[in-house]
């Protein structure tokens, strides 16, 4: 069985987080070596009251490669846990550096607040128009070739057959597999 590699952050998963290698595990699943190196990101920015500005000693330190490192620093700063300040930033009074980041935890809070009140709205217009949302969500029908490739859309068939430049050979829908 191959380990799971994106976040299924579930109902008992809240619970579940007592520490650093709880929510590493949650937020870096199935990579032991970004595991750790996030866990050593965090904790030393916990650790720091300045921002740190590099994550150099920590490579050497704990033998983690700089790839790794990169990575993992990269993914927690997509995620919203960790942040780069510059040296304009007025909380920091001119230093510069990553620093932990109140994103994540804002934005969760906000979509928790969000999901309380949208179960409790229980007004007649928000529920027709959350209809026919849902409605617009529904896939649209298409044809299938034998080998499973998207044709083109009826209302594209007066644009099917024109080719552009000095290219002999007809356009197609799924552009990916264009011989070349």
């Amino acid at each position: 069985m191959t380990a799971k590699t994106k976040i299924a952050f579930g109902h008992r998963a809240a619970r579940r987080l007592d520490d650093v290698t709880d929510l590493v595990a949650l937020l870096i699943p199935g990579n032991r070596n970004q595991q750790h190196a996030a866990a050593r990101i965090l904790l030393a920015l916990k650790a720091q009251s300045a921002p740190v500005v590099a994550f150099a000693n920590l490579q050497r330190q704990f033998d983690i490669s700089r790839r790794t490192m990169e990575r993992t620093r990269a993914r927690l700063a997509h995620l919203g846990v960790i942040e780069r300040v510059s040296w304009m930033h007025r909380r920091y009074e001119g230093q510069e550096g990553w620093v932990l980041s109140t994103r994540m935890s804002s934005a969760l809070r906000r979509m928790a607040d969000q999901m309380e009140v949208w179960r409790t709205d229980r007004r007649v217009d928000r529920h027709e128009k959350e209809t026919a949302l849902a409605e617009l969500l529904r896939p649209a029908a298409c044809d299938l070739s034998a080998n499973n490739r998207i044709l083109e859309w009826p209302d594209s068939a007066s644009t099917q057959g024109h080719t552009t430049g000095t290219s002999e050979e007809p356009r197609r829908a799924d552009r990916g597999t264009r011989r070349r």
